[in-house]
């Protein structure tokens, strides 16, 4: 679940802990004696497992969807087995696995990470800590030579620690810094106090200042082995090399005696009630409860009766329709042996919580009495069911199910769940709502917003700054990977969709993919409200797309959504629209979303309080330090005037009309800007003739109007400090706006160089302003482009005392890429990265989809990927520094920064 409060997305699940919420060691295999239903069985996979002699679990699972495969190692290992007074570490020993080992030290990982061109990362959790790499299917064996030498060797030294130990510390600053993490960090503690749970994962400065390396090696070599991890493995290859590869790797590192966790009860829960002051736009009131875990024999029921009670169809959502609340959500956050839920409310800012608050109660407290509606049970059934099917829809996605299954809740296979759920009766769901609803057990929260103060804008910075230079030597790769890895070579062409354009203009591209019996639609109505919305008409687009909510002209709020739920569908209509549905249910998905996009019902009962959530909603943000600080960074990069500056104003907002919202309606949501992507179990003739019978007779009316944004001049020097009492850390934007557009063939040649920047563990900002000073946690730098501009950003979150530091440090590496050519090392790692990158974009249906809106909506060529890699294939080191030369000016770059105030 996530919270939209204006332009900040939540979700409690990731801001309470990393990816994934917990797991654990309860009783193993709780849902193994029950049989799953044949029609159940929505997911057939080429699966091979297999237990090497030291104890890893190998499980590989093939899915042909792109030439990409996922690896994913769970050690069994979290938080909950750190020492006493040390909850980080099984944190900090994940960042130091990426600090080198035997035969692969840290500069090479580095090098190795960038060059693969995938996504290389880890997460920790309670009980579990996972490291994942996705790149080419052809760089398995690098990917697990990586992780054997991982497990069998790591180098942990102080003077490493030292350094990882200021970027771990930045990364506690940031999360310190956000008021939902610090909410939900409390009702960890008061829920599973006394337990192992009552700490999340991430760890206290103080506790990191006192971690020693040698604290962390014992930690290593007491949990890091191979009968204590399962490793998974997914993509397009062949399961048995992959096991057979996995067997050279890794069989020679020993097994160790694990240590057995230790036994715990949990205390009684007193209700009572917290205030907690944030930086959000809205109020929040929360109500919380204690769940059970992912490996407990009710884990199915408690997510069933999470679904039930965060349906839309349920009374809980019912109080946005109502106009009683701007968002209203529940979620269960399971964490292995234990686990809570939170029903969730946001309404006005400025506004008395008692009423809302009471509203949350009462349903709760219904729910708690009476129980639910056997048919909700059923729904959340079928989607939790159908969901197993589109699991092979991502290579990454795939990997993480049976991870999940696995190691997080001790299962034999994803498929199991599916049993479990089919189990459930209305029956289990009412008897778990008794136990668990409790109100002398609810733990309530308010969560208000502060005032923080107004930005604070000068000249900013300019004059020139030296930098002492700093010595950059070439990496050389162990031999297995430089022989692997040296020769670049342009992606093969991937197989071109079927692209046509339908007889009213609709642009309909479709890509048959034959890995789940499921089907998916994607789809956007090319629109720019800030060229569309008439004088005083400000808001009118957003008041538009959220109305799609409130049902059909033929079907009301709550009978659409129950036709969706009948066939177990995902739809989502508005200026971008979507479906995800099983392939024999395509035809009354299609024509679901259609009736949804093309005959919406607009009634005038529902504009009211959609305006009135809409101009509500306004007035807070618009006092937000979220707001401030993007706002800062828009108006930094644009002229005045400039029609990116249009914004609603909440008084304004609530003079439009629903005659209003039928103009822009009509005027914006036109087939002939419109792109519709069909990807899966289907061919074009189905796709098409599909398509045409519900889409077939939108027409448009009037020319097709100009979206395209005016070219403007560039911008300048500009400083802005955003104050936001509830942060401990500064988020810091360096922006300017670029003279060149996504047409122009020199965008290839800015995005090589920012790969050399910015290309992961070892772009020059990273290993300057994290590995080599520890300034901060993350730092990126990006461009982005539309048809007529361009921009460029670097972000990053630092103490304080370290922003000054950490930003010349910044304009160092960007100077030195304008005043001598990037070296020859560089150069290859950089094209070795983005030509590698190409095919990870088709390892998932909704990446491949996207891909093609994204094209489409800039004008480009459906190949333009295969474009991209030639440019860059070709591309010299002279060519780079000529186009920073040419576009970047350190000197011009704005500077805008939320937070504490810097020295």
């Amino acid at each position: 679940m996530k919270l939209t409060l204006g332009t900040a997305t939540l979700s409690l699940a990731l801001l309470a802990s990393t990816p994934f919420m917990g797991t654990l060691s309860f009783p193993q295999n709780a849902y193994a004696q029950q049989s799953i239903p044949e029609s159940s069985v929505l997911v057939k996979q080429d699966v091979l497992r297999k237990t090497l002699g030291n104890g890893l679990r190998v499980i590989v699972v093939k899915d042909p969807l792109a030439p990409v495969v996922t690896a994913q190692i769970s050690y069994l290992v979290g938080s909950n087995q750190a020492p006493n007074g040390f909850p980080g570490t099984a944190h900090a020993l994940e960042h130091m696995m990426f600090r080198g080992s035997t035969g692969l030290d840290k500069d090479q990982l580095a090098v190795l990470g960038a060059q693969l061109g995938g996504s290389y990362n880890a997460f920790t959790t309670e009980n579990i800590t996972q490291y994942y790499y996705t790149a080419p299917a052809e760089d398995l064996n690098i990917m697990l030579k990586i992780e054997a030498l991982r497990m069998g060797g790591l180098s942990i030294n102080a003077a490493d620690w030292e350094k990882e130990r200021g970027a771990i510390e930045q990364e506690v600053s940031r999360d310190l810094s956000n008021p939902i993490y610090k909410y939900v960090s409390e009702l960890q503690k008061i829920m599973f106090d006394g337990t192992p749970y009552e700490h999340d994962a991430l760890g206290t400065r103080p506790s990191f200042n006192k971690t020693t390396a040698a604290m962390l090696r014992k930690f290593y070599e007491t949990y890091y082995a191979p009968n204590n991890a399962i490793l998974v493995i997914s993509g397009d290859i062949n399961p048995q090399q992959a096991i057979e590869q996995v067997e050279k790797d890794f069989s020679a590192i020993p097994r160790k005696d694990i240590p057995q966790a230790k036994p715990f009860t949990l205390k009684p829960i007193k209700a009572q009630t917290l205030t907690y002051p944030t930086d959000f736009p809205t109020s929040l009131v929360t109500i919380a409860w204690r769940m059970p875990g992912e490996k407990s024999k009710n884990f199915a029921v408690a997510d069933i009766l999470s679904d039930v009670i965060s349906s839309q169809r349920g009374a809980l959502y019912g109080l946005v329709p109502q106009g009683k609340a701007l968002m209203a959500d529940f979620e269960y956050v399971p964490k292995g042996d234990v686990g809570f839920g939170v029903a969730i409310a946001a309404f006005p800012k400025g506004q008395d919580y008692k009423p809302v608050l009471n509203e949350v109660k009462q349903i709760l407290q219904n729910i708690h009495d009476h129980g639910v509606p056997s048919e909700l049970v059923e729904a959340a059934k079928r989607k939790e069911i159908a969901s197993l099917a589109f699991s092979a829809n991502s290579i990454t996605g795939l990997a993480s199910s049976w991870s999940t299954a696995l190691a997080f809740q001790g299962l034999n296979d994803p498929n199991e769940m599916a049993a479990a759920y089919q189990a459930v009766t209305p029956e289990q769901v009412n008897a778990l709502a008794k136990q668990i609803l409790n109100p002398e057990e609810a733990i309530t929260a308010i969560l208000t917003p502060e005032n923080s103060g107004k930005p604070i804008s000068n000249k900013g910075y300019g004059g020139a700054e030296s930098f002492a230079s700093v010595p950059d030597k070439p990496v050389k790769l162990p031999e297995w990977a430089e022989n692997a890895l040296k020769k670049l070579n342009i992606p093969k062409e991937s197989a071109a969709p079927t692209d046509m354009t339908l007889s009213n203009g609709i642009r309909l591209i479709v890509q048959p993919l034959h890995v789940s019996n499921t089907i998916s639609i994607f789809g956007e109505i090319r629109q720019n409200p800030s060229l569309q919305e008439g004088k005083d008409k400000e808001g009118i687009a957003d008041i538009t797309d959220e109305m799609f909510k409130y049902g059909t002209k033929s079907l009301d709020r709550l009978a659409f959504r129950k036709a969706v739920d009948d066939i177990a569908a995902d739809v989502s209509a508005g200026s971008s629209f979507s479906l995800s549905v099983l392939t024999p249910e395509f035809d009354r998905g299609v024509q679901l979303l259609a009736d949804n996009e093309l005959n919406p019902a607009f009634d005038q009962k529902f504009f009211d309080i959609v305006k009135q959530q809409t101009s509500q909603s306004l007035v807070g943000l618009y006092q937000s330090p979220g707001y401030h600080f993007s706002r800062a960074i828009t108006k930094a990069i644009n002229p005045p005037n400039d029609p990116s500056l249009r914004q609603p104003n909440p008084q304004q907002v609530m003079k439009l009309t629903l005659n209003d919202l039928n103009e822009f309606y009509k005027k914006s949501y036109r087939p002939d800007l419109t792109t519709i992507v069909v990807a899966g179990n289907i061919t074009p003739e189905q796709a098409k003739s599909t398509v045409e019978k519900y889409f077939g007779q939108w027409k448009a009316e009037g020319p097709k109007p100009d979206l395209n944004m005016p070219k403007r001049p560039n911008s300048k020097s500009s400083y802005v400090h955003v104050p936001d009492k509830s942060a401990v850390q500064n988020s810091v934007a360096l922006v300017e706006s670029i003279d060149l557009d996504i047409h122009h063939p020199d965008h290839y040649l800015l995005n090589l160089g920012n790969e050399v920047l910015s290309g992961g563990f070892a772009g020059r900002f990273y290993k300057d302003l994290r590995v080599k000073t520890g300034y901060v946690y993350n730092v990126n730098s990006d461009f982005t482009w539309s048809q007529t501009r361009g921009a460029y950003s670097i972000t990053f979150g630092a103490d304080p005392d370290k922003v000054s530091l950490a930003r010349k440090a910044a304009l160092k590496d960007l100077s030195a890429m304008q005043t001598s050519p990037i070296t020859e090392d560089e150069l290859q790692l950089a094209k070795a990265s983005l030509l590698r990158s190409i095919p990870l974009q088709e390892s998932s249906v909704s990446g491949i989809a996207g891909r093609y809106l994204t094209y489409t909506s800039l004008g480009l060529p459906l190949n333009s990927s295969h474009l991209a890699a030639e440019s860059y294939y070709k591309a010299t080191a002279v060519d780079v520094q000529k186009a920073f030369q040419t576009y970047i000016r350190p000197q011009d770059l704005a500077q805008i920064i939320k937070g504490p105030a810097t020295p």
